[in-house]
């Protein structure tokens, strides 16, 4: 599904570009969907989501920090491919590594709502909306952050306590997130090319030096993750949790909020983190084959 969701999105690139204002709302079904397969009253939160959150935004700004003299473009990009919160589909990864699924499931929503608080300062202090002043800027962007990441956290946690049966027919139809998100990944992707194929004046070499340094990260962040992870006691939630990411939150956040252009390395992203997926869960068949 990953393969024919990006494919469609840069062939028919024209077509999905037009539905780019889809992508918000498709974002908050996603999340919303996902947020009713929880249980709110079994969500622990630990020292360890406090340290993946801790590296997770101090570490967008020390790559920010890092390679704002390198080229601000390409440091956007890297900041937000750290800044991102876990992917929605990290749990389903993490239960079929081995890992503990309810600790993953509560990050996620932590990160989710966390980034959601911290990333419109972030994206003024930049110089994100520099048109504006900070915090007409900070207003701004929270004011359009905060509906697409909060709200599906609020409303499922309504709809389980005063509508009990629509709740859980909803968390039997976990499926129609994986859906969602590839259809939003289409729309990304459109998105992403129709702006690379009309810009003018375009540095090839900057977009390249984007990915590659996704490749890094990404890299970089499941193997802090699992070390930081380790130290817990949970070695695979940890890497999940501060590796996998929601890269079409983050592709959105990066064309909506900072230099389009910087949207290349979320976009990279896409591939290089569900590649050392594919690789650690072969690794895991390979190491215990089913009987």
């Amino acid at each position: 599904m990953l393969p024919v969701a990006m494919l469609s999105g840069a062939f028919f690139y024209e077509f999905f570009h037009r539905l780019a204002f889809l992508a918000p709302y498709l974002i908050f079904s996603m999340l919303f969907i996902t947020y009713c397969k929880l249980s709110f009253r079994d969500l622990r939160f630990s020292r360890l989501h406090v340290s993946l959150l801790a590296v997770q935004i101090v570490g967008s700004l020390v790559v920010y920090a890092a390679l704002r003299w390198f080229d601000p473009v390409v440091a956007q990009g890297c900041m937000i491919c750290v800044l991102a919160p876990t992917a929605t589909a990290a749990a389903v990864v993490t239960g079929m590594l081995g890992g503990s699924v309810a600790c993953l499931a509560a990050y996620t929503l932590l990160s989710s709502l966390v980034i959601a608080l911290v990333s419109p300062l972030l994206f003024t202090l930049i110089g994100g909306n520099s048109g504006l002043d900070f915090w007409a800027s900070v207003w701004l962007i929270c004011r359009q952050v905060m509906p697409v990441l909060v709200l599906p956290c609020v409303l499922a946690f309504v709809l389980e306590r005063g509508v009990p049966a629509l709740h859980r027919q909803l968390r039997r139809l976990q499926v129609l997130s994986f859906y969602l998100w590839a259809c939003g990944l289409a729309i990304v992707t459109g998105k992403t090319v129709f702006f690379i194929v009309n810009q003018k004046g375009a540095d090839v070499t900057e977009e390249w030096w984007m990915a590659s340094f996704a490749l890094v990260i990404c890299v970089a962040q499941f193997a802090l993750g699992r070390r930081v992870g380790r130290r817990y006691g949970d070695t695979i939630s940890g890497g999940q949790g501060l590796g996998q990411k929601n890269t079409i939150l983050a592709i959105w956040m990066a064309q909506t909020y900072l230099n389009p252009l910087s949207s290349i390395a979320p976009a990279s992203y896409v591939l290089w983190q569900n590649m050392i997926n594919s690789f650690q869960l072969w690794l895991k068949e390979r190491r215990e084959p089913t009987p």
